[in-house]
């Protein structure tokens, strides 16, 4: 069923499985541009490309057509999904709304080891920023968004903004590619404040760190004209 799937996708999916390592190598690829907007995924290719299992490959593409990441076709087979400039805007307005509740929540609710998981999400980001290393970053970033929305411990919330994360990810990655080394240790830093804010149980300003890292509605609504502006890979 749907929901049985969409429950893996954002709560009960163990990252030690196999099927785990094979979905996050294949989003990370999306999300990077390593598999570009449009293009044609092989199964078996997949499995070589990323050291996977095929069955890991299958429930790795089952999990990212659910995200509308993938598009899936009879007889047409799986391509990457299109970057949609329109899309972007969307996104951006629903994780502004979404995501600074569940940081509050999770100032609230988090165990000890979410917040530890949340604070040492950015372990490394200096030395990534320094080797600009974009994917390390972007890995980085996942694991801190998700491990906020998880640990306000409301799982609907998480299903809904884990998504989302995913395909504003692809927009950051473009964007990266301008920023400086000094804006996006700047970044980092914004994500950690929400951490502390998260650590210290203040639910307001964790709420408002977060509206923060999101961006100002101008820049949110100014999303589709900078990847137009800067041809980003695939739009549309």
């Amino acid at each position: 069923m749907a929901s049985d799937a969409a429950r893996d996708m954002t709560w009960d999916w163990a990252p030690d499985l196999m099927k785990a390592r094979a979905y996050e190598r294949i989003l990370l690829g999306i999300i990077s541009g390593e598999l570009a907007p449009g293009e044609r995924l092989d199964e078996h290719d997949l499995t070589l490309r990323y050291d996977v299992g095929l069955a890991g490959v299958r429930d790795a593409l089952g999990r990212l057509a659910l995200e509308s990441l993938v598009v899936r076709r009879p007889r047409s087979g799986t391509t990457v999904a299109l970057l949609d400039h329109k899309e972007v805007d969307q996104v951006f307005e629903a994780r502004r709304l979404i995501e600074p509740h569940c940081a509050a929540l999770a100032a609230e609710n988090a165990t000890q080891e979410e917040i530890c998981a949340i604070r040492g999400a950015f372990v490394g980001a200096e030395a990534a920023i320094e080797a600009r290393d974009s994917l390390a970053l972007v890995a980085m970033d996942q694991r801190f968004h998700a491990a906020v929305v998880r640990a306000s411990r409301n799982p609907t919330l998480a299903r809904i903004a884990i998504p989302l994360q995913h395909k504003a990810s692809r927009f950051w990655v473009f964007a990266m590619e301008r920023d400086t080394p000094a804006e996006r240790l700047a970044e980092i830093q914004r994500h950690r404040a929400v951490a502390d804010g998260i650590a210290k149980r203040d639910a307001a300003a964790a709420r408002t760190l977060m509206l923060g890292v999101l961006g100002a509605p101008e820049t949110v609504g100014s999303s589709s004209s900078r990847l137009r502006a800067g041809g980003a890979r695939g739009g549309k």
